[in-house]
């Protein structure tokens, strides 16, 4: 079957796609949906004042708000009703996921299918609304602080601020739930590379215009772009890259009928836990950098104020913290998210074993043994992607906005989004082959 798939694979070309009407609609819809989305992150919030705000975010640029402001492709600098994002939703699925490892109601709600898959995803969705709420009533109360951003402060701001930014995020939720539905790939994580891929032509022009102006030599552009070339192709390779347990079940006999038995593969990523490590490190290190820039400076005490001046990009104790962070976090994501002994019980049950290793115990253990040291190089890779940004900038000084977490999630969602349509594609072939040999068969019986 495997073969036949790439083989369908290989055969692919663009009268596949012509014939192909409902991933031609699937991908309009797709198109159509982001289309709105970058709409609403030019719509601004109501009762701000623009000029007032531009200046106080860039003041804030390098800090927290700037990890946001890409996300959401740049509604945070204009605060604009998407300003939150899908960044509340992202926040709420994390903390259920963590959950159902260790509240036993959310793990037998796992375990029972899509029903359970149900129940957790409407748990996830009021986990949104109560994050979303709090972030923007924390963020109106934020602007009625800053001098001159609000035009009109007060309790009525406030409850429009809350309302307009939460509804923002609940739409984008509905909207990510649509693309997935009836359109290509993962909506959320389409929304989030479209928020990304917006600020791709804005900084990349001001490159080049920093070469023109001759702040930046041309031989120092060309090393960065073949640099991120390089690093591009290295994040292809390991978010393809698996590592393949055999699996073999054994002859079982059906009536008077004797079934040979069948080998299969459990295949394990070599970076399970994805971006979300870098995701989570970025964040907590920015933390601090921004309390203190909210805050009044000269009332700081002296040892905050050269923490802060540490945790800068670009120093050393920021790196050092920022790739220790994103090792733990690989390790502890995927903890979470994979659990061995779920596995091996699953295999067992119906029958399968890794060749040489005893069923139950001895499996979950192995399986443990090899994924621990699988997620030492997806660690590994994921703090090189990482951290090579931060190097560059700090000792070129070129700025690079595309830093190493974004760059995950650019080429993470193209791959899953190609995949998906060539999957759409092979099954259109497969509908092909198979009205074809009807027809044959059919004047075969003429």
């Amino acid at each position: 079957m495997a073969s036949a798939a790439e083989q369908l694979a290989s055969n692919l070309n663009f009268s596949t796609f012509a014939k192909a009407e409902d991933l031609k609609k699937r991908l309009w819809f797709t198109l159509a949906a982001l289309l709105v989305y970058r709409l609403g992150t030019h719509i601004p919030l109501p009762g701000l004042n623009p000029e007032a705000y531009a200046q106080a975010f860039r003041g804030q640029a390098g800090g927290i708000l700037g990890l946001f402001n890409m996300f959401s492709g740049g509604a945070v600098q204009r605060m604009a009703i998407f300003a939150l994002g899908i960044m509340p939703y992202i926040s709420a699925s994390i903390i259920v996921q963590l959950m159902t490892s260790v509240v036993p109601a959310l793990e037998n709600l796992k375990k029972e299918g899509e029903q359970g898959r149900k129940i957790i995803n409407q748990y996830t969705r009021y986990g949104t609304v109560l994050l979303g709420a709090l972030q923007a009533y924390g963020i109106s109360v934020g602007l009625e602080s800053g001098n001159g951003l609000v035009v009109d402060p007060g309790i009525f701001f406030r409850i429009s601020t809350v309302v307009t930014l939460l509804g923002g995020t609940m739409f984008l939720m509905w909207l990510g739930e649509q693309i997935t539905s009836r359109g290509i790939g993962n909506g959320i994580s389409l929304i989030i590379f479209a928020g990304i891929a917006a600020g791709l032509p804005q900084a990349l022009a001001g490159t080049l215009e920093l070469g023109r102006t001759g702040a930046l030599s041309t031989t120092l552009i060309l090393a960065v772009i073949v640099i991120a070339i390089a690093v591009i192709a290295v994040i292809v390779f390991v978010e393809r890259a698996q590592r393949r347990l055999l699996i073999q079940y054994p002859k079982r006999q059906v009536g008077n009928r004797m079934f040979q038995g069948d080998t299969s593969h459990l295949p394990l990523k070599l970076n399970t836990s994805g971006v979300i490590p870098a995701i989570f490190a970025s964040s907590l290190l920015l933390l601090p950098a921004t309390l203190a820039g909210f805050a009044n400076t000269t009332s700081l005490p002296a040892w905050a104020t050269a923490v802060v001046a540490a945790l800068g990009h670009g120093r050393p104790l920021y790196m050092l913290l920022y790739g220790l962070l994103i090792a733990f976090f690989a390790f502890f994501y995927t903890a979470i998210v994979f659990n061995p002994k779920d596995t091996a019980d699953n295999l067992k049950k119906h029958g399968g074993f890794i060749p040489g290793i005893r069923p139950g115990e001895r499996t979950a253990e192995y399986i443990d043994y090899v994924l621990t040291r699988i997620t030492v190089i997806g660690a590994i890779y994921l703090v090189f992607v990482c951290i090579l940004p931060e190097i560059l900038v700090s000792q070129t000084g070129i700025p690079l906005s595309l830093g190493g977490t974004s760059l995950l999630i650019v080429v993470s969602v193209t791959l899953d989004t190609v995949a998906q349509i060539q999957g759409h594609l092979i099954a259109q072939q497969y509908e092909g082959l198979i009205k074809k040999s009807k027809l044959r068969g059919g004047k075969r019986g003429r």
